[in-house]
């Protein structure tokens, strides 16, 4: 993947998530409320698509995506993930990985706009997903 030299987190991102760590093509974030498991890959890129971005870079992107789904599904139980690049609000090019099942706050509409729910993650919950999704 081709390093961008004066790539940046958007400030909304930086805002609502915590880092959790880089992985082989992108940023990986954990979404601040804990209502749910919402995990954010943000590639470093000028492209604002998913659709516009080279191939190999695409497809490594949808690996990562990959990998976080079997976290979700394997280790956190949860039946179902979604998966979207919407970019409706953050123009930056992220891809949204969330775990859901019947019992979540949002089910079974969106997490966007139904989140209504806020909870918060500990420094340790936090420090152990870190520890569990960069081995």
């Amino acid at each position: 993947m081709t390093e961008l030299t004066h790539w940046q987190l958007h400030p909304t991102l930086a805002q609502d998530c915590h880092f959790i760590g880089r992985v082989s093509c992108a940023e990986l974030l954990l979404h601040r409320n804990a209502s749910l498991h919402w995990f954010i890959l943000v590639p470093h890129t000028d492209v604002v698509d998913m659709l516009d971005l080279p191939a190999d870079e695409r497809n490594a992107l949808l690996g990562q995506a990959s990998k976080v789904g079997h976290y979700l599904k394997q280790t956190l139980h949860y039946p179902r993930v979604n998966v979207g690049a919407l970019g409706l609000v953050v123009p930056q090019l992220h891809l949204h990985v969330i775990g859901r099942r019947e019992d979540d706050p949002c089910w079974p509409a969106p997490v966007w706009g139904n989140l209504d729910v806020d909870a918060a993650y500990s420094a340790r919950d936090v420090e152990r997903f870190r520890s569990e999704l960069m081995r």
